[in-house]
């Protein structure tokens, strides 16, 4: 798919302006006004869901930069169109662009319940918290037509199990009720992801997520639920949205959170050149600064994935902006760590609850 033929290049809704082919990709189309022919496209892109026939949904990991070993992503790309997701070069994987089509040809998981209830039931399964939202939001706009993130947290809810979710969007209100039930047996924590305070940034940055505003809602009300909340500054895009982040602590902690983190931005692989051209296209008078800034902190390049290194950077200005988080942190008496782990002593597999209801 070619780029909108308009002045910029935008497409309303979307973060990415082009359809780049992924990285496995054998074959390479390239655009070429030859004078003869102007290209009309439509000013949106239809969105296409698919099922993904996953045999399992339970994905772990031994990463000693991320908190958890098990995560469940609901889906595959993401309709929150945010030009930075670290997961979009997931859809090179499935033969499709990590651009328009990560944004517009989204994958649910199919029978996830009856799916999550297998693996759970497992006679050898070690209860671990799971977390919702590694990878793509799940709580994304077809969630409100989908509700595959509601059917898994009902599973969990049923069995005791630990649960960690991560979002941006504001539909995990919908689901109060199960979070709140969690958060009575400690069994639930959330982490609110925000950005940007500036309204107008956050229309191009993350065109489709909540608003700011409505994100500083979802911490207040999912605290007052009793559900423990937490925030995090992410990504910190330097000379974009650095400025902004003791603001952005200040407002968590007086919403309510219980805890602040942060993740410096990340260009993966397909990344790069599309956030490099969304820059050039919403901020050219600043892009060679805001890329300078990003090798400096990763080690020369415009990411660095060593273990220990891709969550924070590297170097005097990574320092700095760590010094200045927890600076801020201690401001806003919010801690940096989150607090006592979620409990596992409750899980009950599905098939010793059904035993436990026969017996007694």
């Amino acid at each position: 798919m070619a780029k909108p033929n308009t002045d910029t290049g935008v497409i309303p809704g979307h973060g990415a302006l082009s359809n780049p082919a992924g990285r496995f990709e054998t074959r390479r189309t390239e655009a070429w006004d030859d004078g003869w022919y102007q290209e009309q496209v439509p000013d949106s892109v239809p969105l296409e869901l698919m099922p993904d026939r996953a045999r399992s949904v339970i994905s772990r990991n031994d990463s000693p930069d991320i908190p958890f070993e098990q995560s469940i992503n609901p889906y595959r790309g993401c309709g929150n169109a945010c030009i930075y997701c670290y997961a979009r070069p997931s859809h090179a994987y499935l033969g499709l662009s990590p651009g328009l089509d990560f944004e517009t040809r989204l994958f649910y998981k199919q029978d996830a319940g009856k799916l999550l209830e297998q693996e759970l039931a497992r006679p050898g399964y070690l209860c671990k918290p799971i977390t919702l939202g590694a990878n793509t939001d799940p709580y994304q706009p077809i969630e409100r037509r989908m509700r595959v993130t509601r059917e898994i947290l009902a599973v969990l809810a049923r069995c005791r199990h630990p649960v960690t979710v991560i979002t941006k969007g504001a539909l995990v209100l919908r689901d109060i009720d199960l979070l709140g039930a969690l958060a009575r047996d400690h069994l639930v924590e959330v982490g609110i992801s925000i950005t940007t305070l500036d309204a107008e940034l956050k229309r191009t940055l993350e065109p489709q997520a909540a608003s700011p505003a409505a994100r500083l809602r979802m911490v207040r009300e999912l605290t007052a639920a009793g559900v423990p909340t937490g925030v995090l500054v992410a990504p910190v895009i330097p000379a974009l949205t650095d400025h902004e982040m003791e603001r952005i602590v200040e407002s968590a902690a007086e919403a309510g959170a219980r805890w602040a983190g942060y993740v410096l931005l990340r260009l993966p692989y397909e990344v790069g050149p599309l956030f490099r051209e969304w820059l050039e296209t919403h901020y050219p008078e600043r892009a060679v600064h805001v890329l300078s800034l990003i090798r400096q902190m990763r080690a020369g390049r415009d990411n660095d994935p060593r273990f220990g290194h891709r969550m924070r950077g590297t170097g005097p200005l990574a320092e700095l902006l760590r010094a200045r988080f927890h600076a801020a942190c201690r401001r806003a008496g919010l801690p940096t760590a989150r607090g006592t782990p979620l409990d596992v002593s409750l899980f009950r597999p599905p098939g010793a609850q059904r035993q436990m209801t026969l017996e007694f």
